[in-house]
């Protein structure tokens, strides 16, 4: 029996949905059929796509992933040194928080605390985690390298701690919906103690 043949218009619709859908309603609150209706794919030809519900979380976290590197790509190469870039990544992420008005923020983290159950997400969450990171890390090495980040610590750790306070940072802004934590964030580390 001959496969059917598969769009990638129709993958990247699907994705885009799940996106917006577990970003604004969580894993476990979005529904297959109202996902399915919403971009017009019948549920036999879904399962064309991916396997089940769970895959297209671990395909819309790959998604995610690489969207986040892109966007971090495009901010370092157009930025006069690292430490700009950065900023201008985590800013642009800021703005993009407050033109949706706060709903949903990070979607890693969001899936993160939903999905413990599922290995392959877990998985797939801890690889997206590690991409970002060690973009971030690569950019701070950079800066170290330019005398514009303090070089007694080690780039990784660094970028460690620049993530997870942006989390923290994302957290409190849906609390307080304000932008204003994550602007903290950026003042207090990049402006503050990554400083040389």
């Amino acid at each position: 029996m001959a496969r059917p043949r598969l769009s990638e218009g129709t993958r990247k619709r699907l994705l885009e949905a799940s996106t917006h859908a577990f970003l604004r309603q969580g894993y476990h609150g979005t529904g297959l059929k109202d996902l399915l209706d919403s971009v017009e794919i019948p549920k036999g030809s879904f399962y064309n796509y991916y396997p089940s519900k769970e895959a297209l979380a671990v395909a819309t976290i790959e998604h995610t992933q690489r969207c986040t590197a892109e966007s971090l790509t495009a901010a370092l190469e157009n930025a006069p040194n690292p430490v700009t870039g950065l900023r201008a990544f985590f800013q642009a992420q800021a703005a993009e928080f407050e033109r949706t008005r706060f709903e949903g923020g990070c979607l890693l983290a969001n899936l993160a605390g939903e999905l413990d159950e599922s290995e392959a997400c877990r998985v797939a969450l801890f690889t997206a985690f590690l991409h970002w990171r060690d973009g971030v890390r690569d950019a701070i090495a950079d800066a170290q390298r330019l005398g514009l980040i303090r070089a007694d610590e080690d780039a990784a750790e660094l970028a460690d701690m620049l993530i997870e306070a942006w989390e923290g940072a994302v957290i409190r802004m849906k609390v307080e919906r304000s932008v204003e934590p994550l602007h903290k964030c950026l003042r207090r580390l990049l402006d503050g103690y990554f400083r040389p």
